[in-house]
């Protein structure tokens, strides 16, 4: 049977004054979940914030229904601005321009003729023509180059590329300059999808990867060759959710895609949009869900091929003067209190939804958008004052509010995180209960603690207290997608979590034809467990960048003038887990082994973990989550035999997952088929413990079954075993009941 869950519902299920409460009785509850202030009082003394936030969030709601007929229209304007097409082959164009005095349209339909297909203007500075079809024949063919020219204040006349054009293309070889392209296929070279979005996933495991990169060969990686190659592999590895990122159009390459320059079109890089839609619905063909990394936390700072200057001015879609520049990133901040901004970002993010079916989003930078100190230069020590006051940018803030309540009122099963480092209450509670509306957000401080601890402490330093801390600190009843690294550690400049465990071995040592160095043994080890107690410890979801789970060996460094535009760091070299005779594929394994488990006991979207035993000299870790009793090792030099661990379910336990097995690189210490079980004395403030056997650098996970009785024999049968007696009743001390068959070996009841 498929798991799913229904995502968090809009704001219109609990009217609230933005701190939870209700302004009115209600005969029958219709939510039974706390307000914000509810699951936090130490956000108390800030309601008056809160209540100014979500009034503001009100007050554009309330505007939009009135004037533009709601969010769900407000949210699509691509279907007005832009290049629209009508049944018959009419095409219109509009524009907004305020700044520009004269405009018109040109291209190849009417060779650059500045003076050909003239613009007209409304009182709300929006430009527009039709150029109606001749015989049904588009006045503009498909996939042919234009441009928007205007003249501004001053005379001077400038050329643009369409604000919300959906095709952009560049020629190196002539100009890095982007070209405009009407992109209108026939009805019969349109893609169609043919499969459903997947249901909402209970748990989210994702996998964050890069269409251009992910190929081993020293070239851009094509859309149609991520469908063919790609999907499979992710779904072997048991990934249910993919996380795209660069595929808003950039006019940089390296800069991974964050300084976008056409918010509409789809990059060209890897393909046409017809192959972005086969690959989005081939993934869902597979179950998987996908998100889109979008970036409206700031805009490239191109003229000729952005949205900066656009008509002249400097203010069109963002702040002006020194408010609307990011110093850090050299790009153009957004004015998010403008209706017409709110209009563009809303209805982007409605466009890939609608258009190429992406499932959901994760919000790049919005530390960025939640402060106007865009995060520069602060530290966030977690104290509340941080969070509310004049360093808060609170229409940054009311526009994420927006973009949530729109996303999940038009598609509720839309999935949204937030990159945020500050760790600002409520981003991750609906807007009803007087949060943000934000379904997750990234565990941020997690592989900071890892790269520090690799960087800086010896093994026999490791305090295991600070780990669970750093796992565990999470906001109640905010969920959090845990990661031991992600793309930014792969980056040059930065090592992955396996080059700072192997270093140099990697190039000389992972041939199982080579010595197993104690180096080696160890980053197999320890790599392992990172992921495996992230996994298990530290959110209700989890993220890998694409090639870390198989310990790649070698970072990320795009095409530029300081590497001789060179590809050989721009790729993902996954062949190295298709040779038998390298450790990269125990690795690769490995996670496959620990997705695929999560999504049978569903952990991540389990309860938080109870933590038992922290013991800093033995370097042993406990907990149980889901069922499972987790046991980490690890010191680097001691095994344990007969370990005492507590436990609160009596009964059996088998192991299920195993760090240290053969066919994860391991030395397969432990047997399998060995059953624990459990002794009734209370241990760790646990009721029961069972004994251990745990060898250094290993982690064990072990399932819990319960007691399985002979009733006619009062004999202990153990787990999942059947019962002997024909005819006798067995009874599983979970209060559950079954008669065996008359062939014997009764069935088990878990």
């Amino acid at each position: 049977m498929e798991k799913t869950a229904v995502a968090n519902p809009a704001s219109s299920e609990i009217p609230t004054d933005g701190t939870g409460k209700c302004h009115r009785q209600r005969a029958t509850p219709v939510s039974h979940q706390a307000g914000i202030v509810q699951l936090d009082p130490w956000l108390e003394p800030f309601k008056d914030a809160l209540r100014s936030r979500f009034a503001k969030a009100q007050s554009w709601i309330q505007k939009i229904d009135k004037y533009e007929g709601g969010l769900d229209k407000f949210s699509r304007g691509y279907e007005v601005f832009g290049f629209t097409f009508s049944p018959n082959g009419d095409i219109t164009y509009r524009e907004w321009a305020p700044n520009a005095e004269q405009a018109s349209l040109i291209g190849d339909f009417n060779n650059w003729d500045r003076n050909a297909t003239p613009m007209k203007k409304n009182g709300y500075g929006v430009w527009e023509i039709t150029l109606p079809a001749k015989d049904g024949v588009p006045a503009i063919a498909h996939n042919t180059k234009l441009k928007i020219s205007m003249v501004i204040p001053g005379g001077e006349r400038i050329e643009r590329i369409p604000a919300w054009i959906k095709r952009v293309t560049q020629d190196l070889k002539v100009s890095p300059v982007y070209d405009a392209i009407l992109w209108n296929p026939p009805e019969g070279e349109k893609y169609v999808f043919k499969h459903p979005r997947p249901p909402y996933p209970l748990s989210v495991r994702i996998y964050e990867a890069h269409v251009g990169i992910s190929s081993p060969e020293l070239r851009v990686a094509t859309y149609k060759e991520f469908t063919k190659n790609m999907l499979p592999r992710i779904k072997y590895l048991g990934y249910n959710v993919i996380q795209l990122m660069a595929i808003m159009e950039h006019a940089y390459y390296a800069s991974f895609g964050y300084q976008v320059n056409s918010f509409f079109a789809a990059s060209s890089r890897y393909g046409t949009p017809e192959d972005l839609k086969e690959l989005v619905d081939t993934a869902h063909g597979l179950g998987i869900t996908v998100l889109l990394d979008v970036v409206h936390s700031h805009a490239s700072n191109n003229t000729l091929d952005g949205l900066n200057m656009f008509d002249g001015s400097d203010h069109l879609y963002f702040h002006e003067g020194g408010k609307g520049r990011h110093d850090l990133w050299d790009s153009r901040l957004f004015n998010y209190g403008h209706h017409e901004v709110l209009r563009f970002l809303l209805s982007n993010l409605r466009f890939w939804m609608e258009e190429y079916q992406f499932d959901g989003f994760r919000f790049d930078g919005v530390t960025s958008m939640l402060y106007i100190h865009h995060g520069i230069g602060t530290g966030f020590s977690g104290g509340y004052h941080e969070y509310f006051g004049p360093a808060v940018d609170e229409e940054g803030v009311v526009y994420l509010m927006l973009a949530n309540e729109m996303l999940h009122s038009t598609h509720p099963t839309c999935i949204t995180i937030a990159e945020d480092v500050s760790g600002m209450p409520g981003l991750c509670v609906k807007l009803s209960l007087g949060g943000v509306g934000f379904d997750y957000r990234l565990g941020m401080a997690i592989p900071d603690m890892y790269i520090k601890l690799l960087k800086e402490k010896s093994d026999d330093d490791w305090n295991l207290g600070n780990i669970v801390f750093t796992l565990t600190n999470r906001r109640h009843g905010e969920k959090t997608i845990a990661y031991a690294e992600s793309h930014d550690q792969a980056l040059v400049g930065d090592k992955t979590i396996m080059m700072w465990l192997a270093d140099a071995e990697m190039y000389t040592h992972m041939s199982v034809l080579t010595e197993l160095t104690p180096t080696i043994e160890r980053a197999l080890a320890l790599h392992k467990m990172i992921r495996l107690v992230t996994h298990g410890l530290g959110g209700e979801g989890y993220l890998n960048f694409e090639g870390n789970e198989f310990g790649h060996p070698e970072w990320l460094d795009f095409p530029r003038v300081g590497n001789n535009n060179s590809y050989w760091y721009a790729r993902r070299q996954f062949n190295l887990t298709e040779d038998p005779l390298l450790r990269y594929r125990f690795l690769n394994e490995f996670d496959r082994a620990m997705n695929w488990r999560e999504e049978k006991y569903g952990w991540l979207h389990s309860p938080q973990a109870y933590v038992s035993l922290k013991n800093e000299s033995d370097k042993v870790l406990v907990f149980e989550r889901a069922g499972l009793l987790w046991i980490f090792n690890f010191h680097p030099t001691k095994s344990f035999t007969d370990y005492r661990v507590g436990v609160e379910e009596a009964g059996v336990y088998r192991i299920v997952l195993d760090t240290d097995a053969k066919d994860f690189g391991g030395r397969g210490r432990n047997a399998h088929e060995t059953r624990f079980f459990t002794t009734d004395m209370p241990w760790n403030n646990r009721k029961n413990f069972t004994q251990v056997y745990i060898p250094t650098r290993t982690a064990l996970v072990r399932y819990f079954s319960p007691w399985v009785v002979d009733l006619c024999s009062s004999t202990l049968l153990g787990s999942r075993a059947g019962a002997n007696a024909v005819g006798c009743p067995i009874e599983v001390k979970k209060g559950s009941w079954e008669w065996d068959s008359p062939k014997g070996g009764g069935n088990y009841i878990g």
